[in-house]
């Protein structure tokens, strides 16, 4: 939100507070200031200077070599392209080193082989509006000399980020009303005539205006003002809008836009010769046709909240944007000005969903102050009156209740000493509440004011009387107390340690949005497989793509993946520590949570190098990164058919399944433009915390040869060699220290052997740990372990 510091000082004296002690001021005490701007003229070399003579530029037909009295004591010479000038004419002189708006420094040089000694400006370059096309010409009267910023108003432009949960700040008044609280300084009050209101018996309508829809809008105003004169607004009223960046458009829009960044209540103006009727407040008819101001056409669903009249045409989008064919324009001589509040969650959806922002909906959908409608549209219809003309009807036509936001809140004083140590006394902050607009009531309850929808609770309060009082001025008395470990500390300590390790393999952590999107759920990897109804679905979600709470970490990641290989990157390396949400059994067991981390790995194995040839990552370099998250813990890869993905297993250790492993399926890789096969895993973290965090000791190295022997199985195709690596490391072995699979071979064909078979070679490695083996030993070792594969497994020994 932008805040003009001279709009600001309409309402609170800042006289002697500097833009920088404002901002230091703001941000201590919770609002932030992004930027400081300052609007007009800022350096004291453009002064006003009087053009004494101007001659054809003999080189340059659209150039004139002028002669300007600057007030120096010589004339000095400059180059000017300007039309709209006369000798005699007083205007804006940039001296050498006069910096203008954009950095741009002036210096002498030559223009066209002619000296040319300054700069003649026209408003826009010494950073004013322009109101002619060419020099701006100063009044007769205008010191020669004299600094032109000394000739005009200049203003200080805050950006201000205003937090979700202060709608009160998102309006001059309600900043000058922050701003005189934290300076102790008197706010002015608004100068508003009241109006009289009219509503019928059950609230619901009144003569002219009619709520069916009262979910979308609980309290609704209009009032009728006939023969105004639309035309531009004045030059106080220009000025204020062109302060904070908008454009004017003229005075009755004008006006609503003023009321608006005065008080922070959206109005909208009706065209009353084009609105038939009443005006009813409706929710929208599914796939109702809405052309807004901008030209635009959206179709409607039945939760969108319009403004129609009689006949049924909708006006406008209730709280987001007036309609093109009801708007003010230079014929329109009767209006109907609204004031209402509309529901936020209502407006927030609408806005997202046609993806249409507004200041309106900006303000709607965080909340405005119910009590604040009808004031904000008396000052409107007093301004219109005033400049615009008219008669405006003596009853404002009333429609619903306005809705209480605020109840009376307890300060527990005790609590409040002991979270500040005692450092604010209790009188002082009962003043401290009391300037911030609350009542006491008696017994420390407090009444809250209706623009102070935030404050609901003991903390809030305390928070607020913080806030105001400075945070440096509760003071820090005690050292840190010791606290026993506890498990939050230990599963820390765990998901650190794997951090550590992974980042250590060359991964980046990554942190994705919980929301994801429905087409998102088939990337999902979860523990367990999904069932219809297992999915969280969100009941309002902000977007498309924000409608199912994450049961995998995973769709966010292969998004972070596609987003890499678009910026280019070659080697991905991911990884994300998160929860994951679901229901089980089809959503018969609701709402489980739990922790997971997710590993995606696909692209280059090592760093391209002139001196080695490219390799591309496979399933077991994301194998071998998982064996290193455990070192104590011998992980097994047990085939299992998941959904979605070309190959699929669950990830266990000692038959105990800590996740899943998988590899995208290709046309899923492709559609997201990866160019190499992605590998993937997601693992209990729970589990995995504890095999992590086993203390695992480096074996000592061996003090004697060991040796290997090869064995060559005939087995089935279909036999996994996870069968083969549990039967080896069932066999009581003492000796033996090692294997893997080192060949494999099958013929589809059947010609040199059965389609059905394949031939399937182990490596076994042999050693005692104390004496050197014999051949003799190994072969006996060898024999018992092969005796032991073929009766455990359907195989053979080739």
């Amino acid at each position: 939100m932008n805040v003009s510091l001279n709009w600001l000082a309409t309402h609170v004296d800042l006289k002697g507070k500097s833009p920088e002690e404002l901002d230091k001021l703001r941000t201590f005490a919770g609002v932030e200031v992004e930027g400081i701007e300052v609007k007009g003229i800022s350096s004291p070399l453009i002064v006003v200077a009087q053009i004494m003579e101007a001659v054809q530029h003999p080189d340059a037909d659209k150039l004139k070599v002028t002669k300007v009295d600057a007030g120096e004591g010589a004339l000095r010479q400059i180059v000017c392209g300007a039309k709209n000038y006369q000798v005699g004419d007083k205007v804006p002189c940039a001296l050498p080193g006069a910096v203008l708006p954009g950095g741009f420094t002036i210096g002498e040089a030559k223009m066209r082989g002619v000296e040319s000694r300054g700069m003649l400006c026209s408003a826009s370059e010494i950073g004013l509006v322009d109101a002619v096309d060419g020099l701006l010409i100063l009044p007769p009267d205008s010191p020669i000399g004299k600094p032109v910023k000394e000739l005009f108003d200049s203003d200080v432009l805050l950006e201000v980020e205003v937090t979700p949960n202060r709608p009160d700040l998102l309006s001059h008044y309600g900043m000058a009303r922050e701003m005189a609280t934290l300076l102790e300084m008197p706010l002015r009050p608004l100068e508003i005539q009241t109006r009289t209101g009219s509503s019928s018996h059950d609230g619901s309508s009144a003569e002219g205006v009619k709520i069916e829809a009262p979910e979308v809008s609980p309290f609704y105003t209009a009032v009728k003002v006939t023969g105004v004169k639309v035309g531009d607004s004045p030059a106080w009223l220009r000025e204020r809008l062109e302060s904070i960046g908008l454009r004017p458009i003229n005075n009755i829009v004008d006006i609503t836009n003023f009321v608006l960044h005065e008080v922070g209540q959206p109005l909208h103006a009706f065209d009353a010769a084009k609105v038939s009727g009443d005006l009813i407040i409706r929710t929208a008819t599914e796939g109702e046709s809405f052309t807004a101001l901008d030209g635009t056409v959206y179709s409607l669903l039945a939760d969108d909240g319009v403004i129609s009249d009689s006949t049924g045409k909708a006006l406008a989008l209730g709280g987001v944007m007036g309609g093109q064919d009801s708007g003010v324009s230079e014929t329109t001589t009767d209006i109907l000005l609204e004031s209402a509040y509309f529901t936020p969650s209502r407006i927030r959806r609408t806005s997202r969903r046609l993806a249409l922002s507004s200041d309106s909906s900006y303000r709607f959908e965080r909340g405005v102050n119910p009590q604040g409608i009808l004031s904000a549209s008396a000052l409107a219809v007093q301004l219109i009156l005033e400049i615009a003309g008219g008669t405006a009807a003596p009853i404002t036509l009333i429609a619903g209740e306005p809705p209480v936001l605020t109840q009376p809140v307890t300060l527990d004083l005790a609590r409040l000493d002991q979270l500040t140590g005692a450092s604010i006394g209790h009188e002082e902050a009962a003043t401290i509440l009391t300037r911030l607009g609350l009542k006491a009531l008696g017994d420390n309850r407090w009444e809250v004011p209706a623009f102070r929808a935030d404050l609901q609770r003991h903390i809030d309060l305390v928070e607020e009387i913080v806030r105001v009082k400075g945070l440096d001025a509760v003071p820090s008395r005690f050292a840190a107390t010791f606290v026993p470990s506890s498990p939050v500390d230990s599963a820390y300590d765990a998901d650190m340690r794997l951090r550590e390790r992974l980042v250590g393999l060359g991964f980046h952590e990554c942190q994705t949005i919980k929301l994801i999107s429905d087409a998102q759920v088939s990337d999902a990897l979860p523990l367990k497989p999904l069932l219809p109804g297992d999915a969280i679905r969100v009941s309002l979600p902000l977007s498309e793509d924000h409608a199912v709470m994450r049961p995998s970490i995973l769709p966010g990641l292969l998004a972070s993946a596609a987003r890499n290989v678009r910026q280019g990157a070659k080697a991905l390396r991911f990884f994300e520590i998160g929860r994951v949400f679901r229901n089980a059994g089809g959503g018969k067991a609701k709402d489980l949570e739990s922790d997971s981390l997710a590993i995606l790995l696909s692209g280059p194995a090592l760093p391209s190098g002139w001196s080695r040839t490219e390799s591309v990552a496979d399933l077991y370099d994301l194998k071998a990164v998982l064996s290193a998250l455990a070192p104590s813990a011998p992980i097994q890869f047990v085939p299992r058919e998941r959904e979605g993905f070309a190959l699929a297993c669950d990830v266990q250790y000692a038959g105990q399944n800590l996740g899943g492993f998988a590899m995208l399926l290709p046309g899923r890789q492709r559609e997201l433009d990866l160019p190499s096969a992605v590998f993937v895993a997601e693992l209990d973290l729970a589990k995995l915390r504890k095999l992590s965090g086993a203390n695992s000791q480096p074996d000592e190295l061996p003090l004697f040869p060991g040796s290997t022997r090869d064995i060559s199985l005939d087995a089935p195709s279909a036999l996994p060699s996870a069968d083969i690596d549990k039967a080896l490391a069932k066999v009581k072995a003492p000796l033996l220290t090692g294997f893997e699979c080192i060949a494999l071979y099958s013929d589809p064909s059947g010609e040199k052997m059965a389609a059905n078979r394949k031939s399937i070679t182990y490596r076994l490695q042999y050693r005692d740990a104390v004496k050197t083996l014999t051949t003799a030993e190994i072969d006996t070792a060898h024999q018992a372990i092969v005796a032991g594969l073929i009766s455990a497994l359907p195989v053979t020994q080739r």
